[in-house]
């Protein structure tokens, strides 16, 4: 007997505006089954960013609230602090969480806000047609960068995950990838776990997922597929950098005891 496909209920029927073999449909899908599987459709606020992911809302049959390019951590903040009842969705691209918005990043991050954040990382400015991004791979060829992405010009690619394991407050943190269906499960699994904290009230969780981009980098998508796995991973490992509930706490992020700031140390004694 073959098997029945079940569509998520909380994912629409939406004929994809989506290139082939993009990884954002994918990631959608993720999204869509974790809620139904929760069941909290009518709990979810997402916030969509500017970007390939502009359109997210045509896919994710939930309340959704659009961005200015980079805000979607402060759209989602001032959603969590108004409805702290409600699950805050911020889904965001390399251009958007990483370039124009880096401080909506970090300082939502440094903050703690309890919300989600999901980070699509594909290497590439894909809806502007193809220029670097801040995640762009030395050498990596874009259309600002046709000999290659020169560090002693533009930098080294940041590595967003590593970045913000080095504050405090966020609770978890995780790299996943989408290039094949091991990975794409670990990816629904760490998206649960990061929606699931926040409902739980643990503070600031954050996904960055590896993903595809085929038309931008000009290859076909299992050629794609393979360059995330050959290329992208080795500089940006998979794996969980901060899980606080289940233990695991760089040293970095551990203020150490008897280290006070200015402010609580006593006034000194005039003379």
């Amino acid at each position: 007997m073959s098997k029945v496909y079940s569509f998520p209920k909380s994912m629409k029927d939406q004929k994809t505006h989506y290139c082939a073999g993009c990884g954002h449909g994918i990631v959608h899908k993720l999204v869509a089954q974790v809620m139904d599987e929760m069941g909290i459709q009518e709990d979810v606020l997402l916030v969509c960013p500017v970007g390939c992911a502009v359109f997210a809302y045509n896919y994710l049959d939930v309340d959704a609230v659009e961005a200015a390019h980079g805000r979607a951590p402060a759209i989602s903040t001032g959603l969590k602090r108004v409805h702290p009842d409600k699950t805050v969705l911020c889904y965001q691209g390399d251009g958007d969480l990483l370039a124009i918005g880096t401080a909506e990043t970090v300082h939502a991050a440094n903050r703690g806000e309890n919300i989600t954040v999901i980070f699509i990382n594909n290497a590439i400015y894909g809806m502007t047609g193809g220029q670097m991004a801040p995640t762009t791979l030395v050498g990596q060829v874009t259309k600002t960068t046709p000999y290659g992405r020169d560090p002693e010009q533009v930098g080294y690619p940041i590595r967003a995950s590593e970045l913000l394991n080095t504050l405090v407050e966020p609770k978890y943190i995780e790299r996943c990838a989408v290039y094949d269906v091991k990975h794409i499960n670990q990816a629904k699994a760490a998206i649960k776990k990061a929606i699931t904290y926040q409902r739980e009230g643990k503070g600031y969780s954050f996904v960055e997922i590896l993903s595809m981009c085929p038309t931008n980098w000009g290859v076909e998508p299992t050629v794609a597929a393979d360059w995330v796995r050959d290329a992208m991973e080795p500089y940006y490992p998979l794996g969980v950098f901060r899980d606080i509930p289940a233990g695991v706490v760089p040293e970095a992020a551990t203020p150490k005891a008897g280290v006070v700031g200015p402010v609580n140390n006593p006034k000194p004694e005039a003379k």
